[in-house]
């Protein structure tokens, strides 16, 4: 989808269409309506604290501001642009509108999070037949079909890459964005389109792996491409230095998978003011409370339950710390979530100031996994659990 968390807020607020928007933003950052009905909305200028960009505008990206930006550095840049809170609420709502309104034309679909997707595209009919002197008509009247499913859905544009694998699918949908269709299907596809472009562009090559490449010499996918693979493997170990050389040459062989469990579900947040145990206990308190009933709640709406609990906490110089619990049962209770994760708490120092605290529920199950479980545990000894969270949390 393009641009997806901010096209969703265009919908809301049309008359920003065009202008430099960014997404991430606290409740204060509402739009105001005045007495005559007009909307007065936040500058990011006005911002303080050390928020991060969730997304922007293509607008607001043509000013240098992209996603994963503090806030405080994008004022920097676009000053005048407009801030506004996220709803997640509203793009999970979208998000499911866009997944159904593809799967009624392409139903064999991989999901790869709230704003992007992986079809096969090789059992749809028509999809290898030629439109008069076009050979890949059949391959494009399908994209516009799905374009245009979603745009009837939803309101909202996407862009899609059609090439023989998911890597280069994955950097083939972001070419013509927004509102773009990008086939790689001809033979001298991947030296033309994919080999001129720098090798961050190939996903699953991060900063780090980046960064030395360009040490190496090696800038564009071509240049790696034509990088000896003894090197690669030299330099970044045998398994990735091999990946390395069958990606810049386009190779994939993972298959679209249409579903998979997760292996945890978790929610955090990033504190705008570092937050001290004792002097702000009060307030952390009702931060960690929330975090575990959001999670419970997200548990619920995706129907699984979790035995182990973790903490995740990150104090001022960055320095973080996990701990987790393992209960006798999978539950998706909120108040149980609290009490477990109050028992992790109590393992750590709270000596320095804290910038984050998260909570996760990891090795999940479903409702009916759970049952024997429980039967199980009938039969067993009673035990005695953690105490209340009152006695073990020191917030």
């Amino acid at each position: 989808m393009d641009a997806f968390y901010a096209s969703v807020e265009l919908l809301r607020y049309p008359e920003l269409k065009g202008q430099a928007v960014v997404i991430g933003g606290r409740r204060m950052h509402e739009p105001r309506t005045l007495a005559d009905g007009t909307r007065e909305y936040s500058r990011l200028r006005d911002y303080t604290g050390r928020g991060v960009i969730t997304t922007s505008t293509y607008a607001a990206r043509d000013l240098g501001v992209f996603s994963g930006m503090g806030m405080m550095k994008a004022a920097l840049r676009a000053p005048d642009a407009i801030l506004l809170p996220t709803d997640f609420d509203a793009y999970r709502h979208y998000s499911r509108l866009f997944k159904a309104a593809v799967a009624e034309i392409a139903p064999v679909i991989e999901d790869r999070g709230i704003d992007e997707i992986y079809i096969d595209l090789g059992e749809i009919a028509g999809i290898r037949e030629a439109v008069g002197f076009d050979p890949l008509g059949g391959v494009r009247a399908v994209a516009r079909e799905i374009k245009n499913s979603v745009l009837r859905a939803t309101g909202l544009t996407c862009s899609i890459g059609i090439t023989p694998n998911k890597l280069l699918s994955k950097i083939a949908s972001e070419l013509d964005k927004p509102d773009g269709i990008s086939l790689l299907l001809a033979p001298d596809d991947l030296q033309t389109r994919i080999w001129p472009l720098g090798v961050r562009k190939i996903n699953g090559i991060g900063p780090k792996a980046g960064a030395k490449l360009q040490a190496l010499g090696l800038e564009t996918v071509g240049q790696l491409a034509a990088a000896e693979p003894a090197m690669l493997i030299a330099q970044f170990g045998k398994s990735f230095g091999a990946w390395l050389h069958e990606a810049a040459h386009g190779r994939d062989n993972r298959p679209v998978v249409t579903h998979s469990e997760p292996v945890s579900i978790s929610r955090e947040t990033t504190f705008e003011r570092d937050l001290h145990a004792v002097h702000d206990r009060a307030a952390l308190g009702a931060i960690f409370t929330r975090l575990c009933e959001q999670l419970a709640s997200d548990l619920q709406r995706k129907g699984y339950l979790g035995r182990t609990v973790g903490i995740k906490l990150r104090f001022e110089g960055f320095h973080t710390v996990t701990r987790d619990l393992t209960l006798d049962l999978p539950t998706q209770d909120a108040q149980a979530i609290r009490r477990a994760a109050g028992a992790c708490l109590k393992r750590v120092a709270l000596d320095k100031r804290l910038r984050l605290l998260g909570v996760r529920m990891g090795s999940l199950s479903r409702p009916g996994q759970a049952t024997e479980m429980r039967a199980r545990a009938k039969r067993a000894p009673a035990s005695t659990g953690p105490a209340p969270a009152e006695n073990l949390s020191l917030f």
